[in-house]
């Protein structure tokens, strides 16, 4: 299929957006890009606003969505959340975790994300008991990103033990009875699990790639399976790491490391990896990440939420750490509020403002994410890269008055998910005048959330 697009507005990269953009899309591909056409061609599709490449949600939790609104009041911190957060969990079986996720998804496509990293841990029933289709979680979330409209990287988690503890003979507690389900019991039987996911879902709109829960809940040696399992296959690699300072804590203690410097000497850090949170890190993890060229996804609505901390994404950033941006607990999704929070953030540390630039944002909004999880193709509006894009109206109340030379700094700074008009994923249309193509995102979101709070 072959389509053309007008943009109004489009940003091509650096600090600007160039006016009179026209796109064209053959099958899932860009095939060109041409500025400064001022007057619409007939046979294009007019995208009135600033249109980006669409945006890239690099770390993803879909079931912590049921818990917007139900945590967020009264006293408490990560550990106590966490508890919570498990609750939630136990109740997924594979059709309810479909229905939440597909309305999860959706509603990511409205926020004009059209990629999503979901780091996912949920393998089995509650007691622990393999699905009769071991990957059964697995194949309904690969679902539910299909019938949403979005690219999906499956990043396999694994998941092995309850926690760190320095008196134990391992250093490792046992797995606690709301946890056994997202084992599967050895580092070996995870990676055939995640090799048969890989060879049955993986496709044009689906990676699969390999996560590691944390230090916490994977020890060193078995950190090398997960290593050696996406180096093999050059999938992406994920880990959650130093998001709470108990967790550093910890780690000192057993292993007289910090997770990063645990990651490091198992070989995980480098291009391929992506350091989730980042949060409470030591000069010396900042030096070794950003030697090894690797991610580090920040998600800073979560990070507020949770009150793990403020990432010291400038610090990063200057030792060569490439930066990304996820929703992770959805606390809410809208990888606007994300960006410009990484950098109100460094603003409210340092005292200084314009640690980032707008397009610094702008990238890691997008193309970083995209490369985070595998799709080294998109994020960037440019001939032979993925026919992905967003177009944000400027017409709403908190962008009224921006021009050519104002829409990418009011985009980042004051739009919201409410502002997205148009996605368009493998050059299909997936949100088309504020609303989803194929999904009644309000109503589905309400009956999958009610379904396992209830």
């Amino acid at each position: 299929m072959t389509a053309r697009y007008w943009c109004e507005r489009a940003w091509l990269g650096g600090p600007r957006a160039d006016a009179g953009v026209v796109i064209e899309v053959e099958g899932d591909r860009i095939t060109g890009v041409t500025s400064g056409v001022r007057t619409r061609p007939e046979d294009a599709v007019p995208l009135a606003g600033l249109t980006l490449p669409a945006l890239a949600n690099a770390h993803s939790h879909a079931f912590h969505r049921a818990l917007r609104g139900r945590t967020h009041g009264g006293r408490g911190n990560f550990w106590t959340w966490r508890d919570l957060m498990y609750r939630v969990a136990a109740r997924l079986d594979p059709n309810g975790y479909y229905r939440l996720a597909r309305a999860v998804f959706a509603e990511m496509a409205l926020a004009g994300i059209g990629v999503v990293g979901e780091f996912h841990y949920i393998h089995h029933r509650p007691g622990g008991g393999a699905y009769d289709d071991p990957n059964a979680i697995g194949a309904a979330l690969v679902a539910a990103a299909r019938d949403a409209g979005l690219r999906l990287t499956l990043l396999d988690t694994m998941y092995l033990h309850g926690g760190l503890d320095a008196g134990s003979d391992r250093g490792y507690s046992p797995l606690r009875p709301k946890q056994v389900r997202f084992s599967d019991g050895s580092a070996e039987r995870w990676a055939e699990r995640a090799d048969s996911l890989a060879a049955t879902v993986s496709g044009p709109a689906v990676k699969v790639g390999a996560a590691v829960h944390s230090v916490r809940a994977v020890d060193p040696g078995s950190i090398k399976v997960a290593v050696d399992w996406a180096r093999d296959r050059g999938a992406p690699l994920h880990f959650h790491a130093s998001e709470q300072p108990a967790e550093n804590e910890r780690c000192l203690a057993v292993h007289g490391r910090t997770p990063v410097e645990v990651i490091a000497q198992a070989g995980g850090l480098g291009p391929s990896t992506t350091l989730v949170h980042a949060t409470h890190l030591t000069e010396h993890d900042r030096a070794l990440i950003g030697e090894a060229g690797a991610h580090c996804c920040f998600c800073p609505t979560t990070e507020h939420d949770l009150a793990d901390g403020v990432g010291p994404a400038e610090a990063l950033a200057r030792n060569g750490a490439r930066l990304c941006l996820g929703s992770d607990s959805h606390a809410v999704i809208d990888l606007f509020e994300e960006a410009r929070t990484v950098e109100l953030d460094q603003r409210a540390a340092s005292g200084d403002r314009g640690v980032f630039g707008v397009e610094e944002l702008a990238a890691m909004a997008t193309a970083a994410g995209y490369r985070s999880l595998g799709w080294p193709d998109g994020g960037v509006l440019e001939a032979g890269a993925l026919a992905d894009f967003v177009t944000v109206g400027l017409d709403s109340v908190r962008l009224a008055g921006t021009d050519d030379g104002s829409a990418l700094a009011a985009v980042i700074f004051a739009a919201t998910a409410a502002d997205v008009r148009h996605l368009v994923v493998g050059g299909k249309a997936v949100v088309r005048g504020g609303a989803h193509t194929s999904i009644a995102v309000v109503s589905e979101l309400r009956a999958a959330v009610r379904e396992v709070v209830a």
